[in-house]
């Protein structure tokens, strides 16, 4: 159990682990920064440009992933993390509003708003952690994250180092989490000093799932909305709705709501399976987000066809499936078949209708997703059409 600091700046561990009013409030700023990241790529859906989204999407993420371990150790009600929160909030939203010219001019209003958001935690949770253990624990990602900021700095002032300089600092800050934060004469952490609560960042993985879905929902409705409402764009339309549902029913079967309880029956070493969980959720969550943008552009131009448009189409489906098959088989070890097939049916599709208008593509894409949601949910229709037959027999062996 958490020993007591001044102001119960620590929750207990046995704490219900409900996300706060002050957590979703935060959430907002990643619906911000969805939308940013969207228009970027729409804007450049290169192969160069998507490695600019994915960088910044990765940034991103690890500020989301940061933030959600801490509120998950400190009491949200507390006075000193309402101010680290709307901290990491408002420099989240810096960093979103410099996304679509990150590249273009405002690369370090990205890059300092990212490091300020960290060391800015530091300068926070460190004085008011004196004497408590968590202390060192949190001097140590401190340390590291200072010395990722140089990286990110001067790829903010150094154009054309930029994009290798911020990939290896974040392979660096990734890295680290998995490694436990070691450094020379202070260690590393344990995993019960990284302990979490498994319903908690369950709950939360899951909201932010639906929030890039909705994401893909908004912008599906305002392009359709500004589309004329012609006949292809409301079929478009109604493939990006279809779409949404199957990721939604995808990510929620199988393992989806036992991700908590897995967590919580390995004890301390469930933290391994939320770091995990959290790398994952990054690519499921880029899936989403190219899927959004791909949707955006049928709807826009159902009849059109280019290679760039398919391709993300194509990815953005095929990295979802791959991340939510390993969510699966590192929560319970399965290995859903039809997920499995999925990935290189929709592979196979995109590469045939690659000279196709775009909405056949979707068409394509949205057909797959359902049918591997009809695959998986037949073992449970079986049970379900099998019960009354089996209930019913012996009744007709008594009349009889």
């Amino acid at each position: 159990m958490a020993g007591r600091l001044p102001g119960r700046l620590l929750l207990r561990r046995e704490n219900p682990g409900k996300a706060s009013f002050l957590e979703l409030f935060f959430d907002l700023a990643f619906i911000f920064a969805l939308t940013r990241l969207s228009r970027a790529l729409l804007d450049d859906p290169s192969f160069n440009g998507g490695l600019q989204v994915l960088l910044m999407l990765a940034a991103l993420w690890w500020v989301w992933f940061v933030t959600a371990w801490s509120a998950d150790w400190f009491d949200p009600r507390a006075p000193l993390i309402v101010t680290l929160l709307l901290w990491t909030m408002f420099g989240g939203l810096l960093m979103a509003a410099a996304v679509p010219t990150v590249f273009d001019g405002h690369a370090m209003v990205f890059a300092v708003a990212y490091v300020a958001i960290h060391l800015g935690r530091a300068a926070i949770l460190i004085p008011a952690l004196r004497g408590h253990p968590l202390q060192v624990r949190s001097l140590r990602v401190a340390v590291w994250f200072a010395i990722s900021g140089v990286l990110w700095v001067v790829g903010a002032a150094v154009t054309p180092a930029r994009e290798v300089l911020w990939a290896l600092a974040l392979v660096m800050e990734y890295s680290l989490a998995r490694l436990r934060w070691p450094f020379p004469w202070l260690g590393r952490s344990t995993w019960p000093e990284l302990q979490v609560n498994g319903r908690h960042l369950s709950e939360r993985y899951q909201q932010i799932f639906i929030i890039a879905l909705g994401e893909l929902i908004l912008i599906a409705g305002v392009t359709y909305s500004g589309s004329g409402l012609d006949r292809d764009s409301t079929v478009a339309f109604a493939l990006a709705f279809v779409t949404a549902v199957a990721l939604a029913r995808l990510y929620l079967v199988p393992a989806g709501g036992r991700l908590g309880a897995r967590i919580e029956a390995e004890g301390p070493p469930g933290s391994k399976l939320t770091l995990m969980a959290g790398y994952l959720h990054l690519v499921m969550i880029a899936g989403v987000l190219a899927t959004s943008v791909a949707m955006e552009m049928t709807i826009d131009h159902p009849g059109e066809h280019e290679t760039g448009q398919t391709i993300v189409g194509v990815i953005g489906p095929a990295l979802f499936l791959t991340a939510r098959i390993l969510l699966a088989a590192v929560v319970d070890g399965s290995w859903p078949w039809a997920r499995l097939v999925g990935v290189p049916a929709i592979i196979v599709g995109g590469l045939a209708t690659v000279r196709s208008p775009q909405l056949v593509n979707s068409a394509v894409v949205a057909g797959v997703l359902l049918l591997i949601v009809l695959f998986d949910a037949m073992p449970a229709l079986r049970r379900f059409i099998r019960q009354p037959g089996e209930s019913s027999a012996p009744n007709q062996r008594r009349h009889g």
